[in-house]
């Protein structure tokens, strides 16, 4: 019991790694540092876009990560 949850939580550290490097970064480069990312016709859709994805993959991988930390915690 304890080794199968033990790998499930390594693979489950393998994708959040995995999800978080396909994310791009959230400033364009030193225009975004200085003056901001204004918000354009474009920003509209952001939920639909692969880095809206990436980001809520993100979330729900590293809650899942989490339950698994603390069910290891207890059961050991």
């Amino acid at each position: 019991m304890v080794l199968a949850i033990t790998i499930l939580q390594l693979l489950c550290g393998l994708a959040l790694i995995l999800v978080v490097l396909f994310q791009s970064g959230k400033s364009a480069g030193l225009s975004g540092a200085i003056g901001g990312v204004a918000d354009s016709f474009l920003s509209k859709n952001k939920a639909k876009t692969t880095d809206a994805k990436l980001a809520k993959a993100t979330k729900w991988v590293g809650a899942v990560f989490v339950v698994l930390t603390l069910v290891l915690n207890i059961l050991a």
